[in-house]
């Protein structure tokens, strides 16, 4: 996601993009108390157009059954793990543009071995999810590099940008 922002992608789709993360992590790491998550999220997928960014998927459901359109990015191991590590070394000693700006850029163990299992145990919950409330809906999955530019040339040649 990173990528596309300094792209200029997301900008170019006029859409609110809200990127979890800078949401959930408040000073220092400190996640948001569920409660307030929940409202918050509820509240964001209120509006009539948005684009979320992130995991979470305690609460994939809110977002899913708001949406109109599913967009997975389904990477595989090796390139999720090099983009955290090229993430964590371009970052070192600051926040990145997608983190709230009190959330030095780190990678500890925990959430490497969370990106390491993340197609074992999560991706299954997620496309379940998406089975379940994809109905109707326009849903992409996207499993390269390659795909995901020509999902947003398509998307920009749509738009007339």
């Amino acid at each position: 996601m990173i990528e596309l922002l300094k792209n200029g992608v997301l900008e170019h789709m006029e859409l609110p993009v809200i990127h979890l993360d800078s949401h959930y992590w408040q000073a220092g790491w400190t996640p948001t108390p569920n409660d307030e998550w929940d409202k918050f999220l509820k509240e964001t997928v209120s509006g009539e157009e948005w684009i979320v960014d992130g995991n979470y998927t305690r609460t994939l459901d809110i977002r899913l059954q708001a949406s109109d359109t599913i967009v997975f990015l389904d990477m595989r191991r090796l390139l999720c793990m090099y983009r955290i590590i090229k993430r964590r070394l371009m970052y070192h000693g600051k926040s990145r543009p997608d983190l709230n700006e009190a959330c030095e850029e780190k990678l500890d163990a925990e959430f490497f071995v969370w990106v390491w299992n993340y197609r074992k145990k999560v991706r299954p919950k997620v496309l379940e999810a998406i089975r379940q409330h994809g109905e109707g809906k326009q849903t992409v999955i996207l499993t390269s590099r390659k795909e995901v530019e020509v999902f947003f040339e398509q998307y920009l040649r749509m738009i007339g940008s």
